[in-house]
């Protein structure tokens, strides 16, 4: 069990990320949570019970959060949504409603917190396009798509959104995912088009974006109050009801190796993932690395592989989030762009 302690620890340090990633409802929300962990009030009683095994990668907090936000989207919390933007609500001092629907509803939301954190973040696709524009040009050939990690697909249809910075567009101008604003400036190179041929990715625990219970789930995950994220994610759900992928129910470790084996002349393979090493244990980190190498290895000029990640690094003591890419053959490994978490602002490196 945890100590009042921890959980409050847990909820502040939340609080301080969210605040500083505009969202200023939910940091409001976890700091005074944490308040009332510390004094062994709703909050605590709700967490306790839960080990600390990793509390990052377990996002104990932010499962505290997509928990009231699901109860608030499944419209049985009508006093907490008249605070809750994301269905309409924008009344401040949403913390009474908040308390009082944690000690009134413990045996609603106990099993929804016990669900993983599952997010789909859509924004993220307007950091990985600096690096897919930069592999469509540079090898002239077809996309193969392989991406770890990929929860409900909807990074896999990145190339159905619309992108810009100023006067420039690039993809289907009737986009429902408007991605015009992220970028700070253009990236080195713009193809006129990109042809994907294959779209694949694995994840543990896949969500399927044509159920209500999948698209409920992917909901839930983002911060109630930042509408835009709310709006690009049902745009792209949208998108996902007619352009299909395959998610395959595997872990990385399984499932990658059998889909590098198989060469592809004349397509580029992208292997790529968005804010998903830090879930990785460390032989399952391991595990991928020697795949990536030996693909490498066995890359060739007529079948390239590339390795595209937006990732979080050090930098100066502060903690960024770069959108990298290695090549092979040749290894050649840089930095094309530096973006927020949810990949906005982006710019060129």
């Amino acid at each position: 069990m945890l100590s009042r302690d921890k959980v409050a620890s847990l909820l502040r340090e939340q609080a301080d990320v969210c605040r500083t990633f505009d969202s200023a409802l939910y940091g409001d929300l976890l700091a005074r949570a944490a308040d009332s962990a510390l004094a062994g009030g709703v909050a605590f009683e709700l967490l306790k019970r839960y080990g600390a095994r990793n509390p990052r990668a377990d996002a104990l907090a932010l499962r505290l959060m997509a928990a009231v936000h699901r109860v608030v989207l499944s419209g049985e919390a009508l006093e907490l949504a008249l605070h809750y933007p994301s269905v309409g609500g924008f009344k401040s001092d949403a913390w009474p409603a908040f308390e009082r629907l944690l000690s009134d509803k413990q045996a609603r939301l106990a099993p929804l917190i016990d669900l993983p954190c599952q997010t789909n973040e859509v924004g993220r696709a307007a950091a990985l396009a600096f690096g897919f524009f930069e592999i469509a040009t540079s090898s002239s050939m077809p996309l193969r798509l392989l991406e770890v990690g990929a929860s409900a697909g909807l990074n896999l249809r990145w190339d159905h959104y619309l992108y810009g910075a100023g006067d420039l567009r690039w993809g289907p101008q009737a986009s429902p995912v408007d991605l015009v604003g992220p970028w700070t400036g253009s990236p080195r190179a713009i193809p006129s088009a990109i042809d994907v041929v294959e779209r694949r990715g694995c994840d543990p625990r896949p969500i399927d974006p044509s159920t209500a219970e999948g698209r409920l789930t992917l909901l839930a995950s983002v911060w109630a109050d930042q509408v835009a994220r709310v709006g690009r994610l049902r745009g792209a759900l949208e998108i996902a009801a007619r352009v299909p992928v395959e998610i395959e129910t595997a872990s990385v470790s399984a499932w990658l190796p059998r889909h590098l084996e198989r060469k592809t002349p004349g397509r580029a393979t992208v292997v790529y993932h968005s804010i998903v090493q830090e879930y990785f244990d460390e032989a399952t980190a391991a595990s991928f690395q020697a795949c990536l190498a030996q693909a490498g290895e066995e890359a060739s000029v007529e079948a390239p592989v590339f390795w595209l990640r937006l990732e979080p690094v050090r930098e100066d003591d502060a903690l960024k989030y770069a959108v990298s890419l290695k090549q092979w053959p040749g290894s050649f490994d840089r930095i094309v762009a530096w973006s927020g978490p949810h990949g906005h602002p982006v710019r060129r490196s």
